[in-house]
């Protein structure tokens, strides 16, 4: 079967993502693994060194401006799944409103970001990156917020780690996984439509739902 913007959108549907097993590798596979990350929208984690470092602010935020660098930057880190055949996909499934990003910038320049793809309410975290010290953290935070505030009932972040379980990640059996996301599946969201927060309004949010 050729994979197809299509097909990767159904696999998402059905619980499944593909991955590759190198940069250069020229096979991708599916996963649907026993345990799924997730982070609870309701249970983001905002440090207190986070915080102060979203309050002083120096960076800008924004959203779906270069998604194309956000996918290399990820795709160029040192272990990485995403090759030449998962870029383009995204690309296209970008350049279809089915995917989005959001970025960090420094001095004009990325220092760190993230981005996925939308299937009704839930959204499919697929990487994320820091150029600079707490890049992805801050995206996540901006993320979490746009989700949220779109309708948004579900975060996938299909595997957790260290960083992210400092952040609430959690892992939920496959078939809770499925319960939630054929619930998010049916339900519409709006990504795109909410304003971008300051830092002050998304650490009361988050407060406030956490």
């Amino acid at each position: 079967m050729k994979l197809t913007p299509d097909v990767l959108l159904y696999a998402y549907r059905e619980g499944v993502f593909p991955m590759a097993r190198a940069r250069d590798s020229q096979r991708v596979f599916w996963v649907n693994p026993m345990e799924r990350g997730i982070i609870p929208l309701d249970g983001f984690h905002i440090s207190r060194s986070l915080a102060r470092r979203m309050r002083r602010g120096g960076f800008e935020v924004t959203i779906d401006q270069d998604f194309a660098a956000v996918v290399n930057a990820c795709a160029e880190r040192e272990e990485t799944w995403i090759n030449a055949e998962l870029r383009a996909l995204y690309l296209a499934l970008f350049a279809a409103g089915h995917a989005h990003s959001v970025e960090i910038r420094e001095q004009g320049e990325l220092a760190g970001g993230v981005f996925g793809v939308c299937i009704g309410a839930a959204f499919c975290g697929e990487s994320m990156f820091s150029h600079r010290r707490d890049g992805s953290k801050l995206a996540l935070a901006w993320l979490v917020d746009r989700l949220r505030l779109g309708g948004f009932t579900l975060f996938d972040t299909q595997f957790t780690t260290s960083h992210l379980e400092s952040l609430g990640a959690v892992e939920i059996p496959r078939d809770e996984y499925f319960r939630r996301l054929d619930e998010a599946t049916a339900r519409e969201a709006d990504f795109l439509g909410p304003p971008i927060g300051t830092a002050q309004e998304i650490i009361q949010r988050n407060t406030q739902t956490s």
